[in-house]
């Protein structure tokens, strides 16, 4: 294929946080965007060029987004498999319908990983009370119900501990379909973001360590506080997902590090990932950056870790209410802070409103610089 210069104009389905900081990497490397926001709120049509604000399960918005865009890609993956047939009937896709229908799905997830024989949690997948009555039997508890579809930062999830009456478990969890997993106990959890040009050859980022607050990522250390093998093992690993999908731009791949050093693959991203915001300030290539040089065909850019780097997401409730924001003052007098706010007018519980990036001379003390700013943000909410 040949590749598509700056100038050209880049479709990005959906219009999220992800989908503004690509718009960001296309216009300083010269490309015009189109974003389709599927009729949401969309802090990424502030910096598109042109913006196609509807449903997408409209025909008239597909036409108006593959009449102006050349090249497209996705921001984020519940999106309607047939709205990616449609779009990429009319002009190149990438990543593919068939890889962002994979990822979007857990039951289509845990199978391609099962038959690519890339290590997961054992599952069953269960679509009434008795199946999944069956499955605790065969899986025991502890054990994680998840919906099959469209969950993400902990939604759609349930634990479950042993006693509970699978009668009124599938009942309350009110789902079609869900995929029951053997409880996992991790001692870490870790990711790694790998790109795939259109060439197949793949690059990827150091590891993340990731830490969660309420089922939602509090903050990516970066490197991963792991030995050489784990991290190359989880390189290798994220890769191997790659090429199995055929995929082609940056993918996240999100793993448990169990006792011994044993990796299994928790889930996989078809997209530019939170763990991988840390690039922006940290590597010589952003995630975004190598989101569209895949998809436009150029050649892909370097991994290479300039510091060592303590990504802290910013959520709702570090704001007073849902409007006054944090005093980013603090962040300021940190010389080696950098700030990222995504353009949102109203911070409600947890959503995410930006991120932080801490950079310094070891993790450890740019881990202990983001605790110290997230807690005093967090006392100052009240």
């Amino acid at each position: 294929m040949k590749a598509i210069l700056p100038g050209a104009t880049v479709g990005i389905i959906g219009g999220g946080q992800l989908g503004r900081m690509f718009c960001m990497a296309a216009r300083r490397m010269g490309y015009r965007t189109v974003v389709w926001t599927g009729g949401l709120e969309a802090p990424a049509a502030a910096l598109a060029d042109e913006v196609v604000d509807g449903p997408f399960d409209s025909s008239d918005a597909r036409d108006a987004f593959v009449g102006v865009a050349e090249v497209a890609t996705v921001e984020f993956e519940n999106i309607p498999r047939s709205t990616l047939v449609g779009v990429a009937e009319r002009i190149p896709l990438h990543p593919s319908a068939d890889a962002v229908a994979t990822c979007q799905h857990r039951e289509r997830e845990k199978r391609f990983l099962e038959k690519e024989g890339i290590p997961c949690a054992e599952f069953r997948v269960v679509d009434s009370a008795a199946a999944l009555a069956a499955a605790i039997g065969d899986l025991g508890t502890p054990a994680v119900l998840k919906t099959a579809a469209f969950g993400y930062d902990g939604k759609g999830q349930r634990k479950l501990e042993g006693g509970e009456d699978p009668e009124a478990v599938w009942r309350e969890f009110d789902a079609d379909r869900a995929v029951l997993e053997a409880f996992v106990p991790f001692e870490r959890e870790l990711s790694v973001m790998v790109v795939r040009g259109a060439d197949g050859s793949t690059v990827s980022y150091d590891p993340a360590e990731n830490r969660h607050r309420h089922h939602i990522l509090d903050v990516s250390i970066v490197p991963a506080r792991v030995g050489p093998e784990v991290a190359s093992k989880a390189r290798g690993l994220a890769a191997s997902v790659a090429e199995a999908l055929d995929y082609r731009g940056i993918l996240g791949v999100e793993f448990f590090q169990l006792e011994g050093g044993r990796l299994l693959v928790n889930e996989i991203a078809p997209r530019p990932h939170n763990s991988g915001h840390h690039t922006l300030d940290a590597c010589a290539t952003s995630q975004f950056e190598q989101q569209l040089r895949a998809v436009c065909g150029l050649g892909l850019g370097s991994s290479r870790l300039l510091s060592p780097v303590v990504m802290l997401n910013l959520l709702g409730d570090m704001w007073r209410g849902e409007t006054a924001a944090p005093d980013w003052a603090a962040a300021f007098a940190d010389r080696s802070s950098y700030l990222h706010l995504y353009g949102k007018e109203r911070a409600p519980g947890r959503r995410k409103m930006g991120h932080l990036n801490v950079l310094g001379g070891d993790a450890e003390e740019c881990l202990e610089r983001a605790e110290r700013l997230k807690q005093a943000w967090l006392e100052a909410a009240g």
